[in-house]
């Protein structure tokens, strides 16, 4: 995990992510703010099964990258969805309830003309550290 640090900022990207010309989180005091997060597996490639699986997948690496920088799903105080055909908002909303079933963070959604990888959703967060 690589961390680079200036003043009471921290960028934070894992070995995994290193090539990616963007930190993984950054932390400000007690603030976490997450880059987006696709329906990619460890290889980088996209999950197969449409926005559902792709969903799933974002928010799986969302709460992993969450754990592993000192927050978890239940401190996400903001949420920022981007979806490439606004027609799937229901569907990837069965599956973001979830993950968040209470307390449920700020959100906003919007569509996007296209995303990386052919992806269907991307996701990004703020939460506070536990």
């Amino acid at each position: 995990m690589q961390s680079e640090q200036r003043s009471d900022v921290e960028y934070l990207t894992s070995e995994n992510m290193k090539a990616l010309p963007f930190s993984e989180a950054v932390r400000l005091g007690n603030v976490l703010y997450l880059s987006g997060q696709m329906g990619i597996d460890q290889a980088i490639y996209l999950v197969p099964g449409g926005i559902a699986a792709e969903t799933r997948q974002a928010l799986e690496n969302i709460k992993n990258t969450l754990e592993k920088y000192g927050s978890s799903l239940e401190h996400v105080i903001k949420v920022t969805v981007m979806l490439a055909d606004m027609s799937e908002w229901g569907e990837m909303n069965k599956v973001y309830l979830e993950y968040f079933s209470k307390n449920l963070p700020a959100r906003s959604a919007f569509g996007a003309s296209g995303l990386a990888l052919g992806g269907r959703v991307e996701i990004e967060c703020i939460a506070v550290l536990k």
